[in-house]
């Protein structure tokens, strides 16, 4: 993939609809991801994040509006090809339990095309990313949760994309290795690598995150840095939380 300049908008995301069945799920929205930075997409569940990643990495089809990356055409996410530059990591776990850890990453670096040194050199970076080198010829079913969370992202960065998606990547981890992930992120963000991280936890947003959008009810209602959020809401020095309250309201959502 060609290179992007630095706050360049490697994703533009125009007017996004999609509906279940009839139920508006987004409700066009639109916003950009600059290269090399690390964009948070807040919003309560069921606010339309799962949603719009699955839009973007063209898992979902019957959506309106637009989507391109690094200045193409718009709507070029239908094509093998075109999805091939992403890389999606799923809030659900996509493991295979009785397999090694190594071969999981060795079977998904071969469905993404790589082999031979190529593919033992992505393995190779992928177990140093998890933090995984010496659990790697162990079962994944022995693995703890953290261990998973870990192994499920290195699995969708194996092939280097130039669009990292990940679907809330920390749920249910303990400490270390949430801790783990965010240094991992951090690490892929310095090698200029680009990000685009879905979360509820504000406080996850307000330690990674370069820029965010807060989705609610399938529209985006704020965006920006954190301090420009703050000021948006009429709260300087509010933190992320305070803002994300603020603005989606305190009412429980169970969905």
């Amino acid at each position: 993939m060609a290179s992007v300049p630095p706050n360049a908008a490697l994703l533009e995301v125009s007017e996004l609809s999609y509906a279940y069945d009839g139920r508006p799920a987004v409700c066009g929205i639109s916003f950009d991801i600059r290269a090399g930075e690390i964009f948070g997409f807040l919003g309560p569940n069921g606010a339309g994040k799962t949603t719009t990643i699955l839009c973007i990495a063209g898992l979902l089809g019957a959506w309106t509006g637009g989507i391109r990356m690094n200045g193409g055409d718009f709507a070029p996410f239908r094509r093998a090809a075109d999805r091939a530059r992403l890389g999606v990591v799923p809030q659900e776990l996509a493991l295979y339990e009785e397999l090694t850890g190594r071969e999981n990453l060795e079977l998904f670096g071969r469905l993404y095309g790589l082999a031979g040194t190529a593919l033992g050199a992505a393995v190779t970076r992928a177990l140093a990313l998890s933090g995984l080198e010496e659990r790697a010829a162990d079962l994944v079913k022995k693995y703890s949760g953290g261990m998973k969370r870990r192994l499920n992202l290195a699995l969708g960065d194996l092939h280097r994309p130039g669009l990292l998606l990940l679907d809330e990547p920390t749920v249910g981890v303990d400490p270390q290795s949430r801790n783990h992930i965010f240094e991992a992120l951090r690490g892929l963000r310095a090698e200029g690598r680009t990000i685009l991280y879905t979360t509820h936890y504000m406080e996850e947003a307000q330690k990674l995150c370069d820029r965010v959008a807060v989705i609610h009810e399938g529209r985006i209602i704020g965006s920006g840095t954190a301090a420009e959020l703050a000021q948006q809401v009429e709260s300087p020095g509010a933190t992320l939380e305070d803002v994300f309250l603020k603005l989606t309201g305190r009412k429980l959502r169970d969905e």
